[in-house]
């Protein structure tokens, strides 16, 4: 048996909040519901306090995040779509969310959103007036539920919609992280080589009194200038870094990056497959809650990090204008996967594109758990095999030096 702290709401609407024993989390939430509560966070317990012991006074979280996360705003969409279909008024949903609010920045933010809502604005009105935390995604689908009276159960498909993007956003960054360890650890053991071992020959050759070999005066002389200049490579790669990205935020030097990055084999087909799948679970969202077709698109249009894909939906947007549909136009781009526009055009001539936008983005789901794998079974020898050819280059550099050496002693 496990310790698990809870919050729930009562009949009333008032925050409760504990700890129970129980096997798992999913016994914690049914002993909840049989009291005539609804849970709306359970977790383990940490550090085993008593069951209605006074408060702990919260200790200052250094590294507590200073804005509201992508995370965040997932668990307020979520509880608030709950308390909601739990009939509860918006701005008593409201002020619960404040209670849980895990962090300053959200309980300062569902303060002001609570503030707007009871001074007679509506929740899009109020969501909209933070376009830095709430994207023109999130505010048209909930004015949506708003024009349709149905706004808990607007929220709750918004909920499942960014779970899924969330879920897919995390593969991709957990496949990342191995070569990012890699790469972590080849740049170390060529600067200790280079800072640390050569100097250790280098005073050995200069007495011999004999030309070295190129090789073995090219390692020396990188080891010898990042010695004495490592702050100049330091200020190069953080002059590089912030110039690519000041360069990328034109958008003519970002459209051609884009078009670069789509080309790259392996890689390019990777990004084609993420930015198709938000694509269409985004657009099949808004459509699922009433958005137009237009409006959807051009709302999908800022939500795509690749600008040429986004460019690429300009045309398509002036043609459904001009009358001829959707599905024909995307094909003729020719950027986009042809069984993605294949399938769109289907569910279009079929009066089924919600549910063919869906399938779609079900499909190229699981194509980027597929490429990922593809594309790091490829990615992680390559690298481990540069690794050895540059540590073994310089191995070998200063080895030919001591083999000269040794011929000038015999």
């Amino acid at each position: 048996m496990a310790l698990y702290k809870y919050r729930a709401i009562n009949a009333a609407g008032d925050v409760a909040a504990g700890e129970l024993e129980a096997a798992n989390e999913s016994e914690i939430v049914d002993r909840l519901r049989d009291q005539g509560l609804m849970p709306m966070r359970v977790e383990a317990a940490v550090g085993g306090k008593v069951a209605g012991a006074a408060p702990q006074p919260k200790r200052r979280r250094w590294l507590a995040p200073r804005r509201v996360t992508r995370d965040n705003l997932l668990s307020i969409t979520r509880e608030l779509a709950t308390l909601l279909r739990a009939g509860l008024p918006l701005d008593r949903a409201l002020e619960v969310l404040i209670g849980l609010a895990p962090t300053p920045p959200v309980a300062s933010l569902l303060q002001t959103i609570r503030d707007d809502v009871r001074g007679g604005k509506a929740l899009s009105q109020a969501l909209d007036a933070h376009r830095t935390v709430f994207s023109r995604f999130y505010v048209n689908i909930v004015r949506a539920g708003e024009a349709g009276g149905a706004l808990g159960t607007v929220l709750t498909r918004l909920a499942d919609t960014m779970e899924r993007t969330k879920d897919l956003r995390d593969s991709v960054q957990s496949a990342l992280i191995y070569p990012t360890i890699l790469i972590g650890v080849a740049v170390t053991s060529v600067m200790v080589l280079l800072v640390f071992v050569v100097p250790q020959f280098q005073q050995t050759f200069s007495q011999a009194g004999k030309a070295l070999p190129l090789p073995t005066q090219i390692v020396i002389l990188f080891g010898t200038a990042l010695r004495k200049y490592w702050w100049l490579a330091i200020l190069i790669v953080v002059g590089s870094i912030w110039l690519i990205r000041r360069r990328l935020k034109k958008p003519e030097v970002r459209f051609r990056w884009d078009g670069r990055l789509l080309r790259l084999p392996l890689l390019g087909d990777l990004l084609a497959k993420v930015e198709v799948a938000r694509f269409s679970r985004t657009l099949a969202t808004l459509l699922a809650n009433g958005v137009t077709l237009l409006s959807g698109l051009a709302i999908v249009r800022e939500t795509m990090t690749n600008s040429v894909l986004a460019r690429a939906l300009d045309g398509v947007i002036t043609r459904l204008r001009e009358g001829k549909g959707f599905g024909r136009p995307l094909v003729e781009t020719g950027l986009y996967p042809k069984l993605a526009t294949q399938m769109i055009l289907v569910g279009e001539e079929s009066g089924r594109l919600e549910e063919m936008l869906n399938r779609v983005a079900d499909v190229y789901d699981r194509e980027v758990q597929i490429s990922i794998k593809r594309f790091l079974a490829i990615l992680e020898p390559a690298m481990i095999l540069g690794l050895a050819v540059l540590i073994g280059g310089i191995v070998f550099s200063i080895l030919l030096g001591v083999m000269g050496m040794s011929e000038l002693v015999s």
